[in-house]
C-alpha cells in the first residue's frame, strides 16, 4: 500500500482530540459539566444579534470581522488592527503553528497543557517538547530549560486547562525575558475573565510592548458562544500580518461576528457569570475536599478532582457512577491525569447534585 497518498510526517503521530462527553444513555435529565461551558448561557443581546443575521444568510460575512475587532478593541482598549479573529482559539493556535513552525522545529508546552498544542505542532511537522510542571502548575525554569536552537514557539495556557492553575504575571514576564527574540511566546488566556487574583494579567501589556508575544482569547467560555466557534488573538503587527495571509478569507461566520460583538458589550452579563463562578467554585472546592478528595486550587470555571487508586473509589469508577445519574464530568487520562476528573462549575442544582453523588459514591454519610 505504499503507492497511495501519504500524509506529511507528524500527522499520523497525532492523537485525535476527544471532546468531553455530552450525554448519558437512558438518563432523562443530564447536566453536562465536561466542557467548561457557562451555566448562565450567552447574553440575551448576543442571541438577538445572532437571530437578526438569520434574515440574511445568503450574504458572505465580512472577511476581516471588522465589527467584532472594533468591539473587542473598544472593550479592552486595544488597536483593532492588531486583532485577528478565528473559528475558536484552537483555530488561531493552529494558524500560529502553520505560520511559525516548519519541519524539524520545536514547540514547548507544559506537561498538562491544552491538547491542541501538540496537535498543532505535529500538524506543522514540528516536534512537541514537554516541560515538567510543579504541583500541576507551569514552571518557568523548566520551560526555559527546554529551549534549544530549534525552539520557535512556547505555548503557555494561563490559566491552564485542565488543572485550573496559573502563574503570576511577574513569572510570565520572567519567562519572556529568558526566551530568545526569535521564539514566539503564545499566551493562551481562554479563561482570563474568570481570574480574580491581583498578580494575574492576561498578557495584553506584554503583547503591547514586545515583538514576540501573542495572546489568544475565546468567546466559548464566559461569553457562552461555544456553538459558534469564535476566538481572537492580539499580537504584534508583523505576527497579525502573517496570520492574516494564511487564514481562510471567511474564517469567522456572520452570526458569530454579530453575537460576539454584542456579547463583549454586555458587561453586566459577564459580571453575573463571573460572580456565579466565584461563589460556586469556592463552594465546590470546600465541599469536595470535605469528602476527603484532593482538589487542585483553580482560578478558572472548573476544578480538577483527584481520586485514590483504591478499587471501587477510582476516577474511572466515579465517572461511571456519576454518568448513570446524568452528571457528566470530564475524564482527563488523555492529559496524563488518569486518576482525576475535571468538573465545570455548573448551576446551583448541578453543583449540589454532584457533591451529593460523590458523597454517595464514597460512602460518606451526611
Amino acid at each position: 500500500m505504499t503507492n497511495r497518498p501519504q500524509p506529511r510526517p507528524g500527522v499520523l503521530d497525532i492523537s485525535p482530540y476527544v471532546p468531553g462527553k455530552s450525554g448519558a444513555p437512558g438518563v432523562a435529565k443530564v447536566f453536562k459539566l465536561s466542557s467548561n461551558e457557562t451555566p448562565l448561557g450567552p447574553s440575551p443581546k448576543a442571541i438577538a444579534a445572532y437571530n437578526e443575521i438569520g434574515k440574511h444568510l445568503e450574504d458572505y460575512p465580512d472577511g476581516s470581522a471588522s465589527a467584532l475587532r472594533e468591539a473587542i478593541g473598544a472593550s479592552l482598549g486595544l488597536d483593532p488592527a492588531r486583532i485577528v479573529c478565528g473559528a475558536g482559539s484552537d483555530d488561531l493556535l493552529n494558524l500560529i503553528a502553520r505560520a511559525y513552525l516548519k519541519d524539524g522545529d520545536e514547540a514547548i508546552h507544559a506537561t498538562h497543557g491544552f491538547l491542541v498544542y501538540p496537535i498543532a505542532t505535529l500538524g506543522a511537522g514540528a516536534k512537541p517538547v514537554v516541560a515538567p510542571e510543579t504541583d500541576y502548575t507551569a514552571n518557568v525554569d523548566h520551560l526555559l530549560a527546554a529551549v534549544t536552537p530549534r525552539t520557535k514557539v512556547v505555548f503557555l495556557a494561563n490559566p491552564n486547562n485542565p488543572t485550573g492553575t496559573y502563574i503570576p504575571f511577574d513569572e510570565v514576564k520572567r519567562l519572556h525575558r529568558g526566551l530568545p527574540e526569535n521564539v514566539l511566546l503564545v499566551l493562551d488566556a481562554a479563561y482570563a475573565e474568570y481570574v480574580e487574583r491581583n498578580d494575574y494579567e492576561s498578557g495584553i501589556e506584554l503583547v503591547a510592548t514586545s515583538e514576540n508575544v501573542v495572546m489568544c482569547r475565546t468567546f466559548s467560555k464566559i461569553y457562552g458562544l461555544a456553538a459558534l466557534r469564535l476566538g481572537w488573538l492580539y499580537g504584534p503587527a508583523h505576527v497579525v500580518d502573517a496570520i492574516n495571509r494564511i487564514r481562510g478569507p471567511f474564517n469567522v461566520n456572520a452570526p458569530a461576528i454579530a453575537a460576539g460583538a454584542a456579547a463583549i458589550r454586555d458587561t453586566a452579563h459577564v459580571e453575573r457569570a463571573r460572580a456565579h463562578n466565584t461563589q460556586w467554585l469556592a463552594w465546590l472546592t470546600d465541599e469536595i475536599r470535605e469528602l476527603g478528595l484532593k482538589v487542585t486550587p483553580s482560578v478558572a470555571n472548573f476544578l480538577l478532582i483527584h481520586f485514590p487508586e483504591t478499587p471501587g473509589k477510582t476516577a474511572k469508577e466515579a465517572d461511571a457512577f456519576l454518568t448513570k445519574r446524568g452528571l457528566i464530568l470530564r475524564g482527563v487520562a488523555g492529559y496524563k491525569l488518569p486518576n482525576a476528573l475535571r468538573m465545570t462549575v455548573g448551576s446551583e442544582e448541578a453543583n449540589r447534585l454532584v457533591v451529593a453523588a460523590l458523597r454517595e459514591f464514597l460512602g460518606k454519610a451526611k
